[in-house]
């Protein structure tokens, strides 16, 4: 059986990374398209999306699965903590399906053919979503790496008193 060690290894690395791309697109991607015509953001916007389907659902699988194993293994606060690290990443999988995907694949019909009136208010609602499943990405990155820390000092040896 797995270890606590690989697990929490694997729990911190497939959750920074997710958070990492997310906010890397939160932070930059989101604001360059805002600065290209929308023809531009529809064709690239279709392409990224293409690009990253699978690499961003393997990412947000591994993390869910690690956190809930994680939590499985561990106890006390720490257990807490890789649950609420799981139900975080099954937000940012939800958020995604059920609020990002739609728009992705109108947004994939708008670079072929013209987009309806309220493609503003549909491009609005994807950045929300966006920044939405970005914060509980960031936050279960942080609840894990907390988590780790708290769980090393537990283990360190303390200081004897004189």
């Amino acid at each position: 059986m797995i270890g606590p060690g690989p697990v929490r290894a694997s729990a911190l690395l497939s959750s920074g990374l997710l958070a990492g791309a997310f906010f890397y697109g939160a932070v930059n991607v989101v604001y360059a398209f805002r600065r290209v015509d929308p023809q531009t953001r529809f064709t690239f916007h279709s392409a990224l999306m293409e690009v990253n389907g699978v690499v961003m659902q393997a990412l947000m699988g591994v993390t869910f699965f690690s956190c809930v194993l994680l939590a499985v293994r561990e106890r006390g606060n720490s257990r807490r903590i890789a649950v609420t690290a799981a139900v975080l990443a099954l937000a940012v999988f939800t958020i995604t399906r059920l609020g990002n995907v739609p728009i992705n694949q109108q947004i994939e019909q708008w670079a072929v053919a013209t987009p309806p009136e309220n493609y503003r208010t549909l491009l609005a609602r994807w950045e929300a979503f966006h920044f939405t499943r970005t914060a509980c990405a960031v936050a279960a990155f942080v609840l894990l790496t907390w988590g780790t820390l708290l769980t090393g000092s537990d283990r360190a040896p303390k200081e004897e008193r004189p």
